[in-house]
């Protein structure tokens, strides 16, 4: 059987309903009407493009079969009736901008086969944009092309509006390729790409100082906007993260591809941020940090709205190459609730499931409700990490985060709470099987793990399994639980591993 989860109106994504991780047991054919049109899938993700709007069809996939209606749309436009030539040279902006605003209503801008060179594009709420098979909206290289948005405007009710962010804070950006402000029902679908061309830029060059005036663009962002959905398209080569819902509700991410090169900095793949309902379903990530890293603000942003991150579904994606494969934090002031991982393949990331705070991060910065559940892991270093010394930033290294000693609890002490892993298989582990750390003033609450396996590398990769301060780097290591008060462990296998199996320290309860 199979689920639809997603539909416009030229496309629709469905969904296998199987436990099977990422790939299906067997391939299959998809046949619509009585015609096969996608054939040997793998995947447990799928979508079919270039339908009728408004229209019924019969789908079968493996003897089980179903009537899908597409959406219906009031009109269309082509962006090359408004001057858009795809050539790759000609700046193909203006036209394609003026498209979107011309559009009436639930109608929907078509972008054909081509290269269409772009500065900024910004969305309009109530419309689809598809972007066709073999068509490529490819970034200017001149940072001066690109507008800034500040951190902040000043709505005429005398509220503020969060408008960009950097790492965490309210602070100045370059707008990205495709900019939302407060839009709401957009759809942007189709099997083409946004390339950022960061490679052939300076994006990446001195990558952590801040330059015109403004940090650097994502590939997408999406502020104070809500259902907002993305199917089938390619992101790739972004000055920095891909993909950035902030302060936004009812977010997809659907049957999609981001991909960055392995070495690009701080091109993490999807980062809520005080974000509720997102999806991120069929995605396949292969990036130059963290595949996905969820997070609610720094410090100052966290306290002032306590807005978690939340009601957030990561399931069937492939996560590659990255940094961590599904992270939460570190800046997480505002908390993190209410989060699903399932069906998803982890391949040759440094950490598995990883998450990461530190003293400073805020009373607010809540972490509770979450689930890993039913995930595959081949050469990730480590699996499993939970580190509540976090030491990247300036202040990352200072005593106050690393020291081991229990502090007063205070305003700026963040909370772990109950975290469920089940169900995994972690191959070919390098440095640790897990690695989990909490504070002796604020122990993590509970960690249980259910029907999981572990096996080692034959030829190791020494590492430290976290990233704080004063660690050895190591290899083959098995469970380490330190500042936890409970510990649940059913049915967990371990390979041989270097030291003791399970190592508790300051932990109350096992």
């Amino acid at each position: 059987m199979f689920k639809t989860i997603f539909k416009s109106s030229r496309s629709i994504t469905l969904e296998l309903n199987n436990q099977d991780i990422y790939y299906a047991r067997e391939a299959f054919d998809v046949v619509m009407d009585g015609k096969v049109v996608l054939e040997n899938v793998k995947t447990n993700v799928f979508s079919i493009y270039n339908l009728i709007p408004s229209h019924l069809y019969k789908i079968e996939v493996l003897g089980y079969s179903e009537v899908i209606e597409t959406l219906g749309e009031t009109s269309f436009v082509n962006v090359k009736d408004f001057g858009a030539i795809g050539d790759g040279v000609t700046d193909d902006t203006m036209a394609i901008q003026t498209a979107m605003i011309t559009c009436p209503k639930g109608g929907r801008v078509f972008i054909p086969e081509g290269t269409y060179l772009v500065r900024p594009l910004f969305l309009k709420s109530n419309q689809t944009i598809e972007l066709t098979k073999h068509a490529t909206l490819l970034g200017h290289t001149d940072r001066n092309l690109y507008p800034v948005l500040p951190a902040q405007i000043q709505k005429s009710t005398g509220t503020l509006l969060e408008l960009s962010s950097w790492e965490g804070n309210p602070a100045p950006t370059f707008a990205s390729i495709i900019t939302g402000i407060e839009v709401e029902n957009v759809k942007i679908i189709g099997e083409g790409i946004i390339d950022c061309n960061a490679q052939n830029s300076d994006w990446w060059v001195n990558h952590k100082v801040m330059r015109g005036g403004a940090w650097r663009p994502k590939g997408v962002f999406l502020s104070n906007s809500k259902n907002i959905g993305m199917q089938g398209v390619t992101v790739t080569n972004t000055p920095s993260w891909n993909l950035h819902p902030y302060f936004s509700s009812y977010i997809d991410f659907i049957d999609m591809k981001i991909i960055s090169p392995k070495d690009s900095p701080n091109t993490d793949g999807c980062d809520p941020e005080s974000c509720d309902h997102v999806n991120v379903i069929g995605i396949d990530f292969s990036v130059g940090d963290d595949c996905i890293a969820i997070k609610s603000g720094k410090f100052d942003m966290g306290m002032k709205y306590r807005r978690p991150t939340s009601d957030m579904t990561v399931r069937n994606c492939m996560m590659a190459y990255g940094h961590g494969a599904v992270v939460l934090g570190s800046e997480m002031s505002g908390g993190i609730k209410d989060l699903s991982v399932t069906q998803c393949y982890f391949k040759q990331t440094d950490r598995g499931l990883r998450i990461k705070t530190r003293r400073g991060r805020g009373e607010s910065a809540i972490i509770d409700g979450i689930t890993f559940e039913n995930i595959y892991m081949d050469n990730v270093l480590t699996p499993l990490v939970m580190n509540m010394y976090y030491y990247c930033d300036d202040d990352g290294k200072t005593e106050y985060v690393w020291n081991k000693k229990a502090l007063p609890l205070d305003n700026r002490t963040p909370y772990l709470g109950k975290f469920k892993f089940k169900n995994m298989v972690c191959e070919n582990v390098h440095v640790a099987a897990g690695f989990f750390y909490g504070l002796a003033e604020q122990p993590i609450k509970s960690i249980e793990l259910e029907n999981i396996t572990f096996t080692y590398a034959n030829n190791p990769i020494p590492e430290i399994p976290a990233m704080m301060s004063f660690l050895e780097k190591m290899t083959g290591e098995g469970l380490q639980f330190r500042f936890v008060d409970e510990v649940i462990l059913k049915n967990v296998k371990l390979g041989k591993t270097s030291g003791s199996p399970v190592v508790l320290e300051n932990v109350k309860k096992l």
